[in-house]
């Protein structure tokens, strides 16, 4: 955790940086500060303040000040339009890809230094100002010597450090959240820091980010829905970045999709499947789709083509959570409100002593009103925020592992929404899930498996008769030890219970003898009961001296 006067120093920094923005005001107007906004006529910064910028400017500066982790969320709010007001959409949208830019001096020098030769080696012409700027790296154009344009993304000097920092902070909260908040424990507030903080240690290595893109261009090689840059490896390193430059109209620029004359419905219908198909049929989808990481080439406006960039943020789903998803997607379209609840306790998402039939009514009650409703009429950050309560009320756990993935959906629905809102998100994806499952567990998943484990059959069998064989030789061998091993445990009992009833005998046989030795010894003064002594230990004696001999081990 970090330390405490660190921590406060940042506390200090965040509201100092607040305050200069004149973001008091914001804060004040919010429900939970709202009966404290008398406080600001104590204020003396407000008594000299001189005219401001507008609010949603303020708030993007801030974020900016703040560092990469705000502009982050930022960037995520960007995205609902529906949840913020115009003014603040728009000045957020500029977090996508106008936060300020480093020199290009300085990424020229982080290149060089990255590839230990001039850029001259690499590069006929490198663009001194950035095409693009984020949180993380900024974009400059460039050509190769053979002629192909290019775009070089660099990672921005000291973001590390920056990074690093408030993760620091993040956990600490998280830490606090999971330790004396009656909710850390369900909503594991530590775990999804975590994976927040894989998720940007990721983003921080352009080899991986290449990596990503690679396989993202061979998941849709002959696609016609998703084109996706090659990535030049040559030049490629831990912070730079090279990648084929591509052209078309940015998916948030709906007034130039218009007059080209795309086909809206098509344009949103098809970026529904690119994301179903992304993660049910590929289980790697982009995690980042804001709209500053999404083109469209509109050359065959009846067609329109996605075209995908920053490949940092990419989401993948183990096979049990894959299955489990997919099957609650398909449940949910079909109103199975009971399978969704049984999906629940079987994945291990709610306490298995969960009531099912309770389960199902309040999932009926949560998502009924939303069906045959156009994606313009609803809202899932209100869908979820439903859920979440209904979770809370059932101590359904937080899946850090589906973050990703409910971000990346929030996304989807404010692309939706701007592009086309009369959208029917369920007609879209219901054929589409229907489809999937076909595949999954008919005769084509069979054979498609089969197909893949020939190769390892083809290995197997001439040496399977050899095996089985073998294995049957083994199963009787053990047959055999195990009969023996049941002989010897009974043989073992029986000596067992023999020596039981022997030492029983040596022992009551012994302190007979010693009772008659002791009463012989009482010389005429033994309790009058016993009659005369030298009878009584003669008999007893004899009696312990026959059980004493019984007990004897017979060979």
């Amino acid at each position: 955790m970090i330390p405490r006067p660190a921590l406060l120093l940042r506390f200090a920094q965040i509201n100092f940086i607040l305050l200069r923005h004149g973001l008091d005001e914001v804060l004040l107007a919010t429900r939970l500060f709202r009966p404290l906004r008398f406080l600001r006529l104590f204020m003396p910064w407000a008594w000299f303040r001189r005219r401001q910028r507008p609010r949603g400017e303020r708030i993007r500066l801030a974020l900016e000040d703040l560092g990469p982790i705000f502009v982050k969320f930022g960037q995520i709010l960007s995205t609902r339009r529906d949840l913020l007001p115009p003014d603040i959409a728009v000045e957020l949208s500029y977090l996508q890809d106008r936060v300020p830019p480093f020199p290009g001096a300085v990424a020229r020098a982080i290149i060089e230094r990255e590839y230990q030769q001039p850029v001259d080696a690499y590069f006929a012409h490198l663009e001194p100002e950035p095409l693009a700027s984020a949180s993380i790296a900024q974009v400059h154009g460039a050509r190769l010597h053979d002629g192909r344009d290019v775009v070089v993304k660099v990672v921005r000097p000291g973001i590390e450090r920056a990074i690093e920092r408030d993760l620091r902070l993040l956990y600490t909260f998280a830490h606090l959240a999971q330790r004396y908040w009656t909710e850390g424990h369900r909503l594991r507030p530590v775990e999804v820091v975590r994976e927040f903080d894989n998720t940007l240690h990721d983003e921080l290595d352009l080899m991986r980010e290449a990596a990503n893109a690679s396989q993202l261009k061979r998941n849709f090689q002959d696609s016609e829905l998703l084109y996706v840059p090659e990535v030049y490896w040559p030049g490629t390193r831990l912070r730079v970045m090279v990648m084929e430059r591509i052209h078309g109209v940015q998916i948030n620029d709906v007034e130039r999709l218009r007059a080209s004359g795309v086909d809206m419905k098509a344009l949103a219908e098809r970026g529904v499947e690119i994301f179903f198909t992304q993660v049910f049929r590929d289980s790697f989808f982009h995690a980042d789709m804001h709209p500053g990481n999404v083109f469209v080439d509109v050359s065959d406006p009846a067609a329109p083509v996605y075209k995908a960039v920053d490949f940092g943020i990419m989401g993948s789903l183990n096979p049990v959570d894959h299955r489990y998803l997919a099957d609650n997607f398909l449940a949910f379209f079909n109103r199975d409100y009971r399978r969704v609840a049984e999906l629940h306790v079987e994945s291990g998402w709610v306490p298995p002593d969960t009531r099912i039939d309770e389960f199902e009514a309040a999932m009926r009650t949560v998502c009924e009103p939303i069906f045959e409703r156009p994606l313009g009429e609803i809202s899932f950050g209100a869908l979820l925020l439903r859920l979440f309560q209904t979770g809370r009320r059932f101590k359904m756990e937080i899946q850090p592992q589906l973050v990703l993935l409910q971000k990346t959906l929030l996304a989807i629905e404010g692309l939706g929404r701007d592009l086309y809102p009369q959208l029917d998100l369920w007609s879209t994806g219901k054929p589409y899930l229907e489809r999937w499952m076909r595949e999954q567990l008919g005769t084509q998943a069979v054979l498609k498996n089969l197909r893949r484990e020939l190769p390892k059959l083809g290995e197997i069998l001439p040496g399977l008769p050899a095996r089985m064989d073998a294995a049957l030789t083994e199963m009787a061998a053990s047959r055999h030890r195990q009969q023996d091993q049941e002989r010897r445990l009974e043989a073992l009992r029986r000596e067992l219970r023999n020596n039981g009833r022997r030492s029983f005998a040596a022992i009551v046989g012994s302190a007979l003898v010693v009772s008659a030795f002791i009463i012989a010894g009482l010389d005429g003064r033994s309790p009058t009961m016993l009659g005369e002594a030298p009878l009584v230990s003669w008999v007893i004696g004899s009696l312990g001296g026959v059980l004493w001999l019984a007990a004897w081990p017979r060979d």
